[in-house]
């Protein structure tokens, strides 16, 4: 009986301690469960803080990139502060000087417009006329007055026009002169002239050569286009409206070359 109780108390021993084992494992087991999923928390929290230094790293190159960049742009801007006080004065002359000479022009072509008028008073207002238009002085010949129908020569009438011109515009310095000749819009193909352009072109360089060789006006002053029927300032509907379409125009405009120098001078 006694040796049976020993047994007993054995066995209870062995199966305690087993069971002891058994629980130890699996906490042992869990332990190492929640070490591992801690060491990946810790992983990915690792990779966040990663991250987030690299951005701030970037926002701090960022920030010193636009602090250099605005501190151009203030350094600009006070040198351009700078200058500007520096010449408010000149520029206070300059545009005061470019208010004169724009002034003293338009007296010239005023004064112009009418000593030319005064000058070609005896022909009807049929055959030229003279007006002021966009600070130039424009002297309308139709063709009844310089040409025949078709025709490239200057008539006798029409030269004594030419001359009464030039003896004006000859005297008056700084001005430049440019013969544009226009026609009516029906067409014309002739052995001399192809179409229209063709016919105001060699109108216009018809009297660019009476006003040099026969006057003496300044060829370095004069320019001569053709506008065929491309510019009318009457209807081609009626007979009168294409009669004032063909017509040659003598333009005189400043010189500019003295207001180009004063605007883009240092």
């Amino acid at each position: 009986m006694k040796i049976a109780f020993q047994f007993f108390a054995f066995l209870l021993l062995i199966m305690g301690l087993t069971f002891t084992s058994c629980v130890s494992s699996k906490k042992f087991k869990a332990s190492e469960a929640t070490v591992s999923q801690l060491q990946n928390e810790n992983a990915t929290i690792l990779n966040k803080l990663n991250d987030c230094d690299a951005k701030v790293a970037n926002l701090n190159t960022q920030k010193t990139s636009l602090l250099s960049d605005n501190a151009a742009v203030l350094n600009d801007l006070k040198v351009l502060s700078n200058e500007s006080k520096m010449t408010i004065a000149d520029q206070a002359k300059r545009l005061k000087n470019f208010q004169d000479m724009i002034q003293s022009q338009r007296n010239v072509m005023a004064k112009l417009k009418n000593t030319i008028a005064d000058a070609l008073m005896n022909y009807k207002t049929d055959e030229l006329s003279v007006y002021f238009k966009d600070g130039m002085v424009y002297v309308s010949m139709e063709e009844k007055l310089l040409f025949k129908s078709g025709s490239d020569v200057v008539d006798p009438k029409g030269k004594e026009a030419l001359k009464s011109l030039a003896k004006v515009i000859d005297g008056t310095s700084d001005i430049m002169v440019m013969i544009e000749g226009h026609t009516d819009n029906v067409p014309i193909k002739t052995k001399q002239f192809q179409d229209n352009w063709n016919l105001s072109t060699a109108r216009a360089n018809s009297i660019v050569r009476i006003l040099t060789n026969e006057y003496g006006f300044d060829p370095e002053r004069i320019t001569a286009s053709g506008r065929g029927q491309f510019h009318p300032v009457k209807t081609n509907e009626t007979a009168e409206g294409r009669g004032g379409n063909r017509r040659t125009e003598v333009i005189l405009s400043p010189d500019m070359k003295e207001l180009y120098k004063l605007l883009y001078s240092n």
